[in-house]
C-alpha cells in the first residue's frame, strides 16, 4: 500500500486539470426524497403529499361538499362542457385576501391557503366564514375550469397549483376512489 504526501496529491490534481479529467464547476445535486404513503408508488414525497396531509386533518363540512360535488361532476362528466371563467367580483374577492388567481398559484401557495381557509370556516367570524366558503368555491370553479380546457395560461411547471388543489379535493371526497 502506497501512502501519499500532501505534495503528491497536490500534483496529481495538477495534472487531472491540465488534462481536463476535473471539472471545478460546482453542480447542485438532485436530492430524491423518500416515497410517502400518500404519493402514488411512481412519485416521491413531493408538495402534492402535503396537500394530502392537509386533508388527513379535520375538515369543515364545506370543505367536503365542495370536493365531492368536484369528484362526482368530475366522475360523471369528465368536465366536457365548456366551464365559465371566475367573474370580476371573483377576483376582487380573491385580491382581498392576497390571493393569486389559480393559474398562477404554485403548490406552496395553495397549500397555505388551503390551511388558511380551512381555519376561516371554523372561525366564529361569520363575515370570515362565508369569505372562506366563497374563495373554495372560487378555487373550484378555477379548476373546473383548467381541467376542462387542459389549458393554463401560464405555461410554466411552477405555476402548477391547480394539482394541489384537485389532490386536496380527491383526499377529502367520499366519492373519491383512485383509478388503477
Amino acid at each position: 500500500m502506497t501512502i501519499l504526501t500532501d505534495s503528491d496529491i497536490i500534483d496529481i490534481v495538477k495534472r487531472e486539470k491540465e488534462f481536463g479529467l476535473v471539472n471545478n464547476n460546482k453542480k447542485i445535486e438532485t436530492v430524491y426524497p423518500t416515497q410517502s404513503t400518500f404519493s402514488r408508488d411512481d412519485d416521491a414525497f413531493t408538495a402534492l403529499s402535503t396537500s394530502a396531509l392537509l386533508a388527513k386533518s379535520s375538515v369543515p363540512y364545506s370543505h367536503r361538499r365542495v370536493a365531492d360535488n368536484y369528484v362526482i361532476i368530475k366522475r360523471v362528466y369528465r368536465f366536457q362542457a365548456v366551464q365559465s371563467r371566475i367573474t370580476n367580483a371573483e377576483v376582487q374577492l380573491l385580491k382581498k385576501y392576497d390571493f393569486n388567481t389559480l393559474e398562477f398559484s404554485t403548490i406552496k401557495q395553495i397549500n397555505e391557503e388551503l390551511s388558511y381557509l380551512k381555519k376561516w370556516s371554523t372561525s366564529n367570524n361569520e363575515l370570515l366564514r362565508k369569505d372562506a366558503d366563497n374563495l373554495l368555491q372560487i378555487r373550484c370553479k378555477e379548476l373546473k375550469y383548467i381541467v376542462a380546457s387542459r389549458y393554463s395560461t401560464v405555461n410554466n411547471e411552477i405555476y402548477n397549483g391547480y394539482k394541489a388543489l384537485e389532490r386536496y379535493f380527491e383526499e377529502i371526497s367520499k366519492f373519491y376512489s383512485p383509478i388503477s
